[in-house]
């Protein structure tokens, strides 16, 4: 198991790549670049950050080091008494939950909606991914890996089968579309994605899922101009190696 030295060493290590990952110059850069409080490897930090590259924007990155507890000065707790990350500042505007965070972001400062349609039907169906994602699919995904991660304990059969029957649901549901809510990406894409590159790092095997290997695999090409190997894949690997025995 790893040890919290080799974590904070490792995060270290990672922060310039974090960095240069998501400042990303734009001419859609506000006056005051959004701060990002985050860490490299967390999945929902991966998220917020793809989706401000995938519209151009540029984020003030502020590495919050949660080992040494950056989350818990009075000053973090004071803008978010929750001590989450990620926790967005927009010149005073403090946002947390990544999902959220996504979804201001591409209403704040996209181009368009194509991210997060306008369109109530489209939406809705994004939102329940969303929600299906955050409640069932990364739940049960941490159910099998935070023991493992944080306890060193041995995977559990219980949980790799509650896992299991989300990713079949989720499997069905994407039957016959190219993203996850319908043939275009989407935000909803972006929050799921982290949770197959985490998997995928894990050498978790998905492959009986033939929509979801398919979806995957178009998804990260269709991210790759936003940072996916940088942000998310890198992010993925340096989980994967917390779970490695020393």
């Amino acid at each position: 198991m790893f040890t919290f030295s080799s974590l904070v060493f490792l995060l270290l290590v990672v922060h310039s790549i974090g960095n240069a990952a998501a400042r990303s110059k734009s001419s859609r850069m506000p006056a005051q670049a959004i701060k990002l409080y985050y860490l490299p490897p967390s999945p929902p930090c991966r998220a917020v950050m793809m989706t401000a590259k995938a519209i151009g924007l540029d984020l003030n990155m502020v590495l919050t080091n949660i080992m040494e507890g950056a989350h818990m000065t009075p000053e973090f707790l004071k803008m978010n008494p929750q001590h989450t990350i990620p926790t967005m500042d927009d010149n005073g505007f403090i946002l947390w939950e990544s999902r959220a965070i996504m979804a201001y972001l591409v209403n704040a400062y996209g181009r368009d909606d194509s991210l997060y349609p306008k369109n109530p039907r489209l939406r809705a169906v994004v939102d329940q991914r969303l929600n299906f994602d955050i409640g069932t699919l990364f739940a049960r995904y941490l159910g099998v890996y935070l023991p493992v991660l944080f306890k060193g304990e041995e995977m559990s059969q219980e949980a790799v089968d509650k896992l299991n029957e989300a990713l079949g649901w989720l499997n069905t549901m994407i039957e016959g579309k190219t993203f996850v809510a319908g043939d275009n990406l989407t935000i909803a894409d972006i929050a799921i994605v982290v949770t197959f590159t985490n998997l995928e790092a894990f050498e978790y095997d998905f492959s009986a899922y033939e929509n979801l290997t398919q979806w995957f695999a178009r998804t990260k090409k269709a991210l790759e101009p936003y940072g996916y190997m940088e942000i998310d894949h890198a992010g993925g690997q340096i989980l994967a190696s917390f779970i490695k025995k020393d």
